[in-house]
């Protein structure tokens, strides 16, 4: 499989003439000097010679000479032949994740003290004005045991998410992998969490189970749903993180082992996975067929991101490159900001 990105540079030149500047200077040191200037460096140099000051000595040289001679990024080397790499950032990646699960895990804390008041449905509200794809879900017979079994396909795919990076490190025979893959699954998911809990809290779609018992307290004045969890029906939790997973997974697949029957594998387990779940937390009256629907294109695009944005290949060496160089005429100066996107 052969993943293609089309680079967009966003270029910003801005020719900086310090003639005012250089004008300032010689009035400032317009005292002539009483020892005859040394020898000047011949024509060919002068312009690129830095001063030899003592700091000169101390500047660290470019690990690619052709830095020192051109404001233009350079690719980054091509990754080993038949083995795809990630760029993984401890500081910017782990900022990521502890952000992501602190604050998906406070949102969580906080629903469950039930200080935020749930949505209310009105006694007059009737099951036909919802999207046609969701009123079967209230003519349905609820199974008490579906909430396990879609319990269950969260903790398989989870526990694969935790194995993969260890298998993928044997099988590559790298620790390195083995670790950028574990933070991609884990970036993954944090985003997810997060993403899902911030949309459940701002929408507060009652669930299907909220629908059924007001419909059996219709006509009832003092009847007021209390749980804030049965108002948060949109989108799917379970099938978000599943499908973010699934997805994870799946482009590691294909990027890791492309010429074998692995990522045809692991694509076909995380779509039977994630409809499984999805089926199932509709089954349990927990979810309305278009929140699982919601649920699995926001974590399979997450899934997807996270680790794309990682490849090595698919990166410049310098994502932003910021440079200076004296004017081809002149005493002024060239600044030049260029982005590869």
């Amino acid at each position: 499989m052969t993943t293609t990105r089309a680079p967009r540079t966003a270029f910003l030149s801005l020719s900086l003439s310090a003639a005012c500047l250089a004008t300032t200077v010689a009035h400032a040191q317009s005292t002539p000097p009483t020892a005859p200037e040394s020898t000047p460096a011949p024509a060919a140099t002068t312009t690129t010679t830095p001063p030899a000051d003592a700091s000169a000595k101390v500047v660290e040289t470019p690990t690619d000479p052709d830095r020192a001679k051109t404001l233009e990024p350079k690719l980054a080397a091509p990754p080993p032949a038949g083995r795809a790499t990630f760029d993984i950032d401890p500081v910017a990646d782990g900022a990521v994740i502890a952000v992501s699960v602190g604050f998906a895990g406070m949102l969580d804390l906080i629903n469950s003290t039930g200080e935020i008041r749930p949505a209310q449905i009105a006694s007059t509200f009737d099951r036909s004005n919802l999207i046609g794809i969701d009123r079967g879900t209230l003519s349905q017979t609820i199974d008490p045991n579906a909430g396990r079994a879609s319990n269950f396909g969260l903790w398989a795919v989870s526990a694969f998410a935790v194995v993969d990076p260890i298998l993928s490190g044997f099988r590559e025979g790298s620790a390195q992998t083995a670790i950028a893959d574990g933070v991609l699954y884990a970036e993954s998911f944090s985003l997810t969490f997060a993403m899902t809990n911030m949309v459940k809290m701002a929408v507060r779609r009652p669930r299907p189970n909220a629908y059924l018992e007001a419909e059996m307290h219709k006509g009832d004045p003092n009847y007021s749903n209390v749980s804030t969890d049965s108002s948060l029906s949109f989108f799917s939790g379970h099938a978000s993180i599943t499908a973010a997973l699934g997805a994870t997974a799946t482009y590691l697949a294909f990027t890791r082992s492309p010429k074998s029957p692995r990522p045809w594998i692991t694509l076909a387990l995380a779509v039977g996975l994630s409809t499984f779940v999805s089926i199932e937390r509709v089954r349990a009256g927990a979810h309305f067929p278009t929140d699982v629907i919601a649920g699995t294109i926001a974590g399979a695009g997450v899934g997807v991101v996270v680790p794309h944005l990682h490849r090595s290949e698919d990166i410049k060496q310098r994502r932003v490159w910021v440079g200076f160089s004296p004017a081809e005429r002149g005493n002024g100066g060239q600044a030049m900001v260029t982005g590869i996107f």
